[in-house]
């Protein structure tokens, strides 16, 4: 969990929308029809938007997932942006990489 989304995460307010959500697709992953365990914000949350009722907490910016299907969204993310290379084979790495890796 990022550090900036750790209280809404922990949140009274995430929990009850989470939990209606759930309820409203009947705790079925939304991609394979498995159990759903999580709740992923379409629009991953950033610092930008963190307080943004309308991605945060908007059931059209929600799905249902399983484990599995939540791993598969951000591990197919991540390996995209982190293994692109530009024409003169140079690693290119997003913003938010970029910062981690000065970060370290």
């Amino acid at each position: 969990m990022k550090e900036y989304a750790e209280s809404f995460y922990k949140g009274k307010q995430w929990r009850k929308v989470r939990a209606a959500y759930l309820k409203s697709v009947h705790g079925i992953c939304e991609r394979c029809g498995m159990p759903a365990t999580m709740v992923h914000h379409k629009d991953y949350i950033t610092p930008d938007n963190i307080n943004d009722i309308a991605v945060i907490l908007n059931f059209e910016n929600l799905e249902a997932l399983c484990s599995e299907c939540h791993n598969k969204e951000h591990h197919t993310r991540n390996t995209q942006r982190r293994y692109t290379y530009d024409a003169n084979g140079n690693l290119i790495l997003s913003e938010q990489e970029f910062k981690r890796a000065c970060r370290s």
